[in-house]
């Protein structure tokens, strides 16, 4: 590989259509406000880089980012590119991963609202995120020792599995499927509405109204905390240590429980309460 160090690309395209570039120490940054410079490039390796411009990785092959920093300023980043491997990095920017696939992330800090839409084959280890519509209709994620901070997150996600993480997140799982997370914390509102087939183990449930029109739902060894109007009309088969506050207009399947604080059977419900609820006697 052709190896470049300290040099600065702020010209628009500066490297389009390079390959096999091993760039150390290089900026992309200028009042000329270049964009897309890496586009259409292969096998590049960016190590301690610093990067302040728009567009610079699109329709890529073979990329590896170790160390490098994407500001704010470098928004949609990472767009249309296979083959993807970033460590111990920032990335900052706006939309910064979309439509991309085979994506390895390990180590690094991500700000960025709307990040991974419509991406495949995903993952993540060791990762703080904030974001908005985390990883919106993608396919494919393995996700462990996450912490997550934001809203929307996993809209339209299929075949995906969380571990050992820590997710702050409103309106998560809403129209996922094949869905399994485990050994992890869930705080939010309206969780994982419309979900089909999301398996959650030993894990802790926090906030209002979650778990409602679920498919095949299944909870094993979970804490639900703070939880009310929890499972309406969803097909559940669980088993909850502790105290759930609600349960509402379960549709169908069997909840083994500690204790229920009250369980809810409106006679207006459009279908018909057909659950079995079991409490441990102590």
């Amino acid at each position: 590989m052709k190896i470049i160090e300290n040099k600065n690309f702020p010209l628009e395209r500066d490297l389009y259509g390079e390959n096999n570039l091993h760039l150390k120490k290089c900026t992309f940054d200028g009042f000329e406000d270049g964009e897309s410079a890496l586009k259409e490039s292969k096998n590049i390796i960016l190590d301690d880089c610093y990067m302040n411009l728009r567009y610079p990785l699109w329709h890529d092959e073979n990329i590896t980012l170790n160390n490098v920093t994407m500001t704010d300023k470098c928004r949609a980043a990472l767009w249309y590119t296979n083959n993807l491997k970033i460590n111990n990095s920032n990335l900052s920017g706006i939309k910064a991963l979309r439509e991309c696939n085979n994506i390895e992330i390990k180590n690094t800090k991500i700000i960025s609202s709307e990040f991974g839409w419509k991406s495949n084959n995903i993952n993540l280890t060791n990762c703080n995120i904030e974001s908005e519509y985390l990883f919106l209709l993608a396919k494919e994620l393995c996700l462990n020792k996450i912490t997550f901070r934001g809203k929307y997150s996993f809209q339209y996600v299929e075949n995906m599995v969380i571990e050992n993480s820590v997710l702050d997140t409103k309106d998560a799982f809403w129209h996922t499927k094949n869905v399994t997370v485990k050994n992890s914390i869930i705080k939010g509102e309206y969780l994982a509405w419309y979900s089909e087939n999301l398996t959650l183990i030993n894990c802790k449930i926090i906030g209002t109204q979650p778990l409602c029109y679920c498919k095949n739902l299944i909870l094993i060894d979970c804490e639900m905390i703070e939880t009310d109007l929890s499972f309406e009309y969803s097909q559940v088969d669980a088993t909850i240590k502790g105290e759930i506050l609600s349960i509402k207009n379960v549709l169908s399947g069997k909840i083994i429980c500690d204790s229920i604080g009250e369980i809810i059977k409106t006679e207006d419900s459009k279908y018909k309460f057909n659950c079995e609820i079991v409490q441990n006697k102590n």
